[in-house]
């Protein structure tokens, strides 16, 4: 199997859960509009004030889209 990253933004303060849930919304605008295949996008909560945003993406995309999207940082991604 691929070797897949999760990009991640990082949203913190009152507002930060709004925020996230609609970078969210645009991460997967964007995966489609892309025709990016076999990715997942979403929001988590950290906490009151820190969520995030995120978009897991092959291996292979990880720098285009780390130059266009500008994401706050990554990790690598393992399925639970």
């Amino acid at each position: 199997m691929t070797e897949r990253v999760k990009l991640i933004w990082d949203f913190r303060g009152p507002n930060a859960a709004p925020i996230a849930k609609h970078h969210a919304k645009h991460l997967g605008e964007f995966a489609d509009t892309e025709g990016l295949l076999n990715t997942l996008h979403g929001f988590e909560k950290f906490s009151e004030h820190h969520h995030i945003a995120y978009l897991v993406v092959d291996k292979t995309h990880m720098n285009d889209l780390r130059e266009s999207l500008k994401p706050t940082r990554g990790q690598l991604y393992n399925k639970k």
